[in-house]
């Protein structure tokens, strides 16, 4: 899986910590997620959804190895 979380965050001029705070999570997770080392819950998934006003797949999509 792909994603584009560390865009999203830049067109809301928001830092790790800062979106972090907003969802509930550590600084950490939001740079696994970024890295692609972490994939989110679904009620993860979605706080961010509401939080960057868009569907969970404009910022998430699968790759061919999924």
């Amino acid at each position: 899986m792909k994603n584009t979380i560390k865009v999203e965050r830049a067109i809301l001029d928001l830092t790790q910590e800062e979106l972090a705070k907003k969802i509930g999570v550590s600084r950490q997770t939001i740079s696994s997620i970024e890295k692609n080392r972490y994939v989110p819950s679904t009620v993860l998934s979605l706080k961010m959804s509401k939080l960057f006003d868009k569907p969970v797949n404009a910022f998430f999509s699968l790759t061919e190895e999924d």
